[in-house]
């Protein structure tokens, strides 16, 4: 990191020791500001961003002990380095307790304090690239869970290697627990943008005050309870991927905001007029029918429009049932090591059970199975009756009903579509649906044309 990257925030109250400081980092090319008590110490923390913390134990007022266990509050990523008298080296070994990172001792050595200083540097460096990895490899063994071998999951991995390599907004679509976050985390860790973090927000998880504070940070005082400046998520994935889980669900107000930002890259915190820039690829999940939702009036047609640029539909576990052997087995090797339990396979009456059961649950409901199986389970072998009362029940499916609604909607696309020599503009009229629904259901269900 350059010296004029780095800033450094000295807070004393001796205004000799302010200004020598002050001095002595600006000569060196550091951005330097300076602090004569806790009240303009925490007003010129929420005005810029700093990466050191110079602070005097003694200060009037709130002291320096409180004043940095405030500071770890706002930014606990701030490396914080006591300034004491000789007489208050108790008091500099309690800060270095609430993780003060060193100390320095009053008449203050220039040369001493630069070494220090180069150290804290390079602590804040290492950390940052810790994080960074740590994320990369949490990234990378989830992304290795995606487990599929039919057409379908194939097709899913070919898009998601497609389109890793760009920075087009991606939109994800499938039912609850067919594992699209799953999908949104291969789409970052294959991406140039995988060494930054990918960050989500469950947009249906947030009334919509808290929805915009979470998205767009606040500044203090914004609101009710807002004692220090926050950033927002769209701020954090600046360099990385912004990934908004169940879109659909964003209140209309804030639908137009989040427009705005995805055309610009460009927003305001909640309370406050400063221009941010993020640079983020964003990347969307629902399990809404957004077409449905926007002739209603729900959602807005250009944050559609927007959106939908790159789509990937993920088939729910009902048709993709060649995958459920794969998957039962995985979670079954994945909790037999959680729990230290030597079960090592799933006997053939059980696999017949969760085969023939519909999954309305998808992915997420059968790793709940089968995790509820290992517990109630007596090695070595998963029996019916170790699964859920729902599954277990489930008799084999007959010829008549294994036909659903949607194989018969498949089935009738592909025959118009031949019908029309793939003209979707004929065989929308036809089908008496928008071409938009149509090139979904020709997603949905994996067609092609012939060649």
């Amino acid at each position: 990191m350059e010296k004029s990257q780095v800033g450094i925030l000295v807070v004393d109250d001796e205004a000799s020791v302010r200004d020598a400081l002050y001095k002595w980092f600006r000569e060196d090319g550091y951005r330097v500001d300076v602090a004569a008590d806790a009240n303009e110490a925490l007003r010129k923390l929420q005005e810029a961003s700093w990466d050191i913390v110079l602070l005097d134990i003694r200060l009037p007022g709130i002291d320096g002990l409180e004043l940095q266990r405030r500071i770890r509050e706002i930014d606990p990523s701030l490396v914080i380095i006591m300034i004491t008298a000789y007489a208050s080296v108790e008091s500099a070994v309690q800060a270095l307790k609430q993780g003060a990172f060193d100390y320095v001792t009053k008449p203050i050595d220039p040369d001493d304090l630069e070494h220090l200083i180069r150290n804290a540097v390079e602590q804040k460096r290492l950390r940052a690239e810790n994080i960074q990895l740590r994320q990369k490899i949490e990234e990378l063994s989830r992304a290795d869970e995606i487990i599929g071998q039919t057409p379908a999951m194939k097709q899913v991995f070919e898009l998601v290697r497609t389109v890793a390599a760009t920075d087009s907004t991606v939109l994800i679509r499938g039912e609850s627990g067919t594992g699209k976050e799953l999908i949104a985390r291969a789409i970052h860790s294959h991406s140039r943008r995988r060494y930054f973090p990918i960050i989500t927000v469950n947009c249906g998880a947030f009334p919509e005050t808290l929805l915009e504070s979470e998205l767009f940070g606040h500044e203090r005082g914004a609101f009710t309870g807002a004692q220090y400046r926050r950033k927002g998520k769209l701020e954090l994935a600046d360099g990385g991927t912004l990934f908004l889980d169940e879109i659909g669900d964003i209140p209309a107000k804030m639908q137009a905001d989040l427009l705005r930002v995805i055309e610009t890259k460009q927003f305001t915190r909640v309370g406050g007029n400063q221009i941010i820039r993020s640079d983020f690829r964003l990347i969307c999940a629902t399990n809404k029918d957004l077409e449905k939702e926007m002739r209603e009036g729900r959602f807005r047609e250009d944050l559609y429009y927007r959106i939908n640029v790159f789509t990937i539909y993920l088939p729910p576990l009902r048709e993709r049932r060649e995958d459920i052997p794969l998957l039962a087995r995985h979670f079954m090797r994945r909790f037999a090591a959680a729990m230290n339990k030597p079960i090592t396979e799933i006997s053939p009456e059980a696999m017949e059970k969760l085969m023939a059961y519909d999954w309305p649950g998808n992915v997420r409901e059968l790793e709940n199975a089968i995790e509820r199986a290992m517990v109630v389970g007596r090695p070595p072998v998963i029996r019916p009756e170790d699964l859920p009362f729902q599954i277990a029940q489930r008799e084999r499916p007959t010829a008549d009903e294994l036909e659903s609604l949607e194989d018969v909607e498949r089935s009738h696309i592909e025959k118009i579509l031949l019908k029309t020599d793939w003209n979707i503009t004929r065989a929308a009229s036809i089908l008496k649906i928008d071409r938009v629904t149509l090139y979904n259901k020709i997603r949905k269900y994996g067609l092609r044309r012939p060649a």
